[in-house]
């Protein structure tokens, strides 16, 4: 079995920044790639940022320049600069793990990230 634990959200005023982390643990698996999704309220789940196991990075462009995604062993970083109000959302770690040959998804818990203007 995979867990993912996040940690790092809050609430911070436009223009501040912040890191979420996210660590992934259990046995005998191999990550693929993780990322970032974010889902605010009355709005569908989107892609944040995504790392693969060879260290390529994708963005949403509404945060391209802003947030960077690292990833260090089990565990992957986003760290939020000059954040706005639109950002405000509950974020999800996710990883592409694979056991036994084949590839699962697995998400964290959520972490609510507020920011107020």
């Amino acid at each position: 079995q995979v867990q993912l634990v996040e940690s790092g959200g809050g609430l911070v005023q436009a223009g501040r920044s912040l890191r979420l982390s996210c660590a992934a643990s259990g046995s005998a698996f191999t990550i693929n790639g993780m990322g970032w999704y974010r889902e605010a309220p009355g709005k569908q789940r989107e892609l944040v940022a995504v790392i693969t196991s060879g260290g390529s990075t994708n963005y949403a462009d509404s945060v391209k320049g802003r947030f960077t995604i690292s990833k260090d062993k089990n565990t992957v970083l986003l760290q939020m600069n000059s954040l706005k109000p639109e950002d405000t959302a509950v974020y999800y770690c996710s990883a592409d793990i694979n056991l036994g040959g084949f590839t699962y998804r697995y998400w964290g818990q959520g972490t609510q990230v507020t920011v107020s203007s």
